[in-house]
């Protein structure tokens, strides 16, 4: 077997990436990466005992050109019998209707059409050919941007119903493209990949570059010191477990934290364990930062005998004498009246935002927003979610239940009956604002705006 071959296939047994029986969708751009991954993987399928198949997105950001990208790769599994899923998705719009960057909202449609492709195939594995240089500049990125991660992509990780693999982490740019030359494997060049208007590129082209003009290694390096800040951080984190059970009681919404003997963890421990608390009560949804961790640490510190601290989501900390309880805050009674907006009106809703009906060309910065088709029967109602509700989400067929929904979005359940929904005059739900939009988003001239306070 090629060493290439065999270092991969190290790093697949090392990480328990695949099992026999496997069904590995490989999502294929049509670069050297990708191809090389899609190549390497059907070669051993059966040396490895799995099934092989390929998902391809088109961003339609080069017209095409990328179009072209999608015939290439179908071309190439066809001849080779290879199960292929393709699919287009309009990343500039998405960019412009949610207000994100592009590569934002690229991701976006990218990710949301693998798992549509993983279902299709029956796929349980996504393998993407993330390498050892993406590795060091994801570690760059998050030290330079001072995350609460520096560790870099996990080689595993749960995505959709199965896993995300990330088979190639251990080798270099330059390691699969001697393959690639090595073996006649074809691929296309993106273009895109040489601007240094995004940011990862501007990484790639002059940090990372640097680096390897210091030490033709430093991507080998920089991998290395993520696989060791990650096999620490398993570690410290099952000793903040451990040291936890004794002083916590942990609810389905909240968690009571007994601040003395937490006080007398070490601070690394401390670190974590509120990390844990956070990351348990978000649902592995990152909506907090390094700083929320800090104040609440600073807040346990502090002899004040009181204090509160809110964190996104309506999340509360209260530190009440030797307790702090992390809680979901809610009204009393959500409100279960429908409120009906006509063009131009405004609506606060509950105290947690305003939504607005208006002919605006552009979303206001920080808002998030919903463009409706021309012909979307008005007025738009606000409501909060019913029994049997469902809805039509974009790159999915058929319906799904508003219910299973919001557990799959990992929504605390606190406060799902304090999220807005937002339908048409006909009761054909449109929107859930920050969770997911339906099929029904147009290009019409009316713009909802919703605005959190």
């Amino acid at each position: 077997m090629h060493f290439f071959e065999e270092n991969v296939k190290r790093f697949i047994e090392k990480k328990r990436m695949i099992e026999r029986g496997d069904h590995v969708a490989v999502a294929v751009s049509g670069g050297v990466d990708s191809m090389a991954l899609l190549s390497l993987l059907h070669k051993q399928r059966t040396r490895l005992g799995i099934s092989v198949s390929a998902i391809h997105v088109d961003h339609m950001l080069r017209g095409g050109e990328s179009y072209e990208d999608l015939r290439f790769v179908e071309s190439f599994c066809k001849e080779r019998g290879i199960s292929f899923f393709g699919s287009q998705a309009d990343a500039q719009r998405e960019a412009d209707l949610s207000r994100s960057g592009i590569q934002k909202a690229a991701r976006h449609v990218r990710y949301a059409l693998f798992e549509k492709g993983m279902d299709e195939l029956e796929a349980n594995k996504l393998a993407t050919a993330h390498h050892a240089d993406d590795q060091a500049e994801t570690v760059l990125m998050q030290l330079t941007r001072g995350g609460h991660t520096q560790s870099g992509m996990p080689a595993v990780r749960p995505f959709a119903r199965g896993k995300l693999i990330r088979p190639f982490l251990t080798v270099t740019k330059e390691d699969i493209a001697d393959y690639a030359i090595g073996n006649l494997i074809p691929y296309r060049e993106d273009p895109s990949n040489q601007k240094d208007t995004y940011t990862r590129n501007r990484y790639r082209h002059q940090v990372l570059s640097f680096l390897k003009q210091e030490n033709p290694k430093a991507a080998a390096h920089i991998y290395r010191f993520a696989e060791e800040r990650q096999e620490d951080e398993l570690f410290l984190q099952a000793m903040a477990e451990e040291k936890m059970k004794n002083m916590t009681i942990w609810k389905q919404e909240s968690v009571l934290l007994q601040i003395e003997p937490f006080q007398k963890v070490p601070l690394p421990l401390q670190k974590r364990a509120i990390h844990l608390i956070l990351n348990y009560l978000y649902h592995g949804k990152t909506a907090f930062s390094f700083l929320h961790i800090q104040h609440i640490l600073q807040m346990l510190q502090s002899t004040a005998p009181s204090g509160k601290l809110n964190l996104p989501s309506r999340l509360s900390v209260r530190k009440i004498n030797e307790q702090c309880v992390f809680a979901y805050e809610t009204d009393d009674e959500p409100d279960r009246d429908q409120h009906l907006l006509f063009v131009e009106d405004r609506l606060s809703w509950q105290g947690a935002g305003t939504f607005a009906l208006t002919n605006s060309r552009e979303c206001p910065d920080g808002a998030d927003c919903f463009r409706l088709k021309p012909d979307m029967p008005i007025p738009i109602c606000i409501r909060m979610r019913q029994n049997g509700d469902r809805i039509q989400l974009k790159g999915m067929n058929g319906s799904k239940k508003l219910a299973r929904l919001l557990i799959d979005e990992k929504v605390p359940l606190a406060y799902r009956d304090h999220i807005p929904v937002v339908t048409d005059a006909n009761g054909t739900i449109l929107w859930i604002p920050g969770i997911r939009k339906s099929i029904h988003e147009g290009a019409g001239p009316l713009l909802l705006i919703y605005e959190k306070e």
